[in-house]
């Protein structure tokens, strides 16, 4: 896997600035980098393929949690 430091991650548009925010960056080879902003680059990364990227948005868009403060 390419070193995170060198992808362009993008932080959710549901990040409210307290630190528990998601970002996501594509890879060199098309799949999808997924990490906790709170860990940065020395955290722990998932991958996922570009379809099960897509697909997981798409049931997370159907299914939205109710937000506690």
């Amino acid at each position: 896997m390419q070193a995170a430091h060198a992808l362009l991650w993008r932080r959710s548009t549901f990040c409210v600035g307290d630190g528990n925010c998601v970002e996501a960056a594509r890879m060199p080879d098309g799949n999808i980098a997924v990490r906790d902003t709170k860990r940065g680059d020395g955290g722990p990364i998932l991958t996922f393929s570009a379809a099960a990227f897509d697909a997981l948005l798409k049931q997370a868009k159907t299914e939205v949690p109710s937000r506690t403060a």
